[in-house]
């Protein structure tokens, strides 16, 4: 029994590193103590909803689903098409936009400031136009506003869905409120405050979303052709199918993503809950890196 536990033990924190390592990247180790354990006040407290939302598994949940709604913008995606290079490097994308959550959510103030110091820069090179030429700049605080917003409604809904500890309406209405401190120092103007802010803003935008070639090619990557090994691809295929299942009707029909009535609320829900428990149980093995 002792040599199963062991065993069991081993495989749950080799799965747990290798995962960090994947989000994370090389510089993992060394971001996390720093983020953790630097010495400094934050922005927010152990307390606060940001820090319940960001630090559970349904964020991969979530993190999909956002990259999924945000491409429905078509300067947001061409912005993203042409400058992020997320098909050539999509693990280092990914490693920079969870770093940059880990630190504005948990790290010191000064490193906070200085995340959304470097991301500002990066967004005010950016600039460019669409095949209909319409000019687009990644500085623009309306761009942004959809960008933080889609980031927002879908890493709450995931969480309320998903998450180990659902907030309740004082907590949602926190979560959004301690997002748009980091909104606001990105360039976002009048970021929403609470939920019912968030439902109008993201209903305020919707004239403006419509699915384009980039967006679809988006989809297709992110759901179809993912850069991972074989092994890895039927867990990634519960975490897209409960991505997609999560999008607001007005999503998935431009996007091409159809609905299955019955397999979505019973099968893919199910398989979404045991993978975020799966996820969860590696990254808090005793001895397995924690989360940045």
């Amino acid at each position: 029994m002792e040599r199963y536990a062991s065993a069991v033990s081993g495989v749950r924190e080799r799965l747990g590193a290798m995962l960090f390592s994947r989000v994370a990247g090389p510089e993992g180790p060394a971001n996390r103590d720093r983020i953790h354990h630097a010495p400094g006040p934050r922005w927010f407290g152990p307390d606060r909803p940001i820090r319940t939302v960001h630090g559970d598994a349904s964020m991969y949940i979530g993190g999909l689903r956002a990259l999924l709604l945000q491409s429905l913008h078509p300067l947001a995606m061409a912005a993203v098409a042409a400058h992020s290079g997320y098909q050539g490097d999509p693990w280092g994308r990914l490693q920079r936009t969870s770093t940059f959550l880990a630190v504005t959510t948990f790290g010191t103030a000064d490193d906070a400031q200085a995340a959304v110091d470097r991301v500002r820069a990066v967004h005010e090179a950016v600039r460019g136009t669409t095949d209909r030429g319409e000019p687009y700049h990644a500085a623009d605080p309306h761009l942004l506003g959809w960008v933080h917003v889609a980031e927002v409604d879908s890493f709450l809904r995931a969480h309320q869905r998903y998450g180990e500890q659902p907030l309740d309406d004082a907590g949602c209405d926190g979560y959004v409120d301690d997002t748009a401190h980091i909104a606001a120092a990105l360039g976002v103007l009048n970021p929403p405050r609470n939920r019912a802010e968030l439902v109008e803003r993201l209903h305020a935008y919707r004239p403006e979303l419509r699915a384009t070639a980039e967006a679809a090619a988006a989809a297709r990557f992110l759901l179809l052709h993912p850069p991972l090994p074989l092994a890895v691809r039927p867990p990634y295929a519960v975490l897209a199918a409960n991505a997609v299942a999560d999008l607001p009707p007005w999503a998935r029909g431009p996007l091409g993503l159809p609905r299955v009535p019955v397999l979505e609320p019973t099968a893919v829900r199910l398989a979404g809950h045991a993978l975020t428990r799966t996820i969860r149980w590696v990254m808090t093995a005793p001895s397995a890196p924690r989360p940045t």
